[in-house]
């Protein structure tokens, strides 16, 4: 595809360059940023700059958030002592969409995965494991996704996790298995956590 112009061409790149968007869909998204008044890109741009600089990661769950604690950590009525791991901020907005959820939760940003190079020390564990020793932490659930990848994970996290004293249960298998959490519906994902099970190590 030629651009006639460099400035147009530097912008469908740009945008390109984001996840699941091909050249031809840049370049209808750019086109459709061209017709628009130059208040409406200056906001446009202002979004996405304030978003980089501004956004900070919660202090204490590693949430996306505006202040050094999140809304939920900081939040005295949620449950402080019951931790939902999850993957990251997407599985957050999924199970908070259901309702059914009041404690807090504990983001590790990403999952062990060898195939891409991601190990345990890639992700935030080790914070987890210092609240389950020191914190009065009645719960931990493995909200993970029931992938390979989140199989691994939820294993290396209960036996990191076993010289406590605390209780470790995870969703029940409402969640079809190799599907991602934060795609599921909310009264399956809501049931799930609801029925949530003892963790245990699944015989291979």
């Amino acid at each position: 595809m030629e651009i006639p112009s460099k400035y147009l061409e530097h912008a469908v790149e740009q945008i390109a360059s984001l996840p699941g968007i091909g050249k031809k869909s840049a370049m209808r998204i750019t086109l459709q940023l061209l017709k628009r008044s130059e208040l409406e890109i200056s906001d446009f741009a202002s979004a996405i700059i304030n978003l980089k600089i501004n956004i900070k990661e919660c202090n204490s769950c590693g949430n996306v958030s505006d202040e050094e604690l999140c809304t939920i950590c900081s939040n005295e009525k949620r449950d402080h002592t019951i931790i939902c791991v999850v993957e990251d901020i997407r599985d957050v907005m999924a199970i908070e969409s259901t309702g059914t959820y009041k404690g807090i939760y504990h983001v590790l940003s990403g999952l062990i995965s060898p195939m891409e190079g991601i190990s345990p020390n890639d992700l935030n564990i080790k914070s987890l494991i210092k609240k389950a020793e020191t914190d009065v932490i009645s719960e931990i659930i493995f909200a993970l996704s029931p992938t390979m990848e989140g199989d691994t994970t939820n294993y290396y996290l209960y036996k990191k996790l076993q010289h406590t004293q605390v209780y470790i249960s995870s969703l029940s298998r409402g969640i079809a298995v190799g599907s991602e959490l934060q795609y599921a519906d909310e009264l399956t994902l809501g049931r799930s956590l609801q029925q949530r099970q003892p963790f245990q190590i699944q015989n291979k």
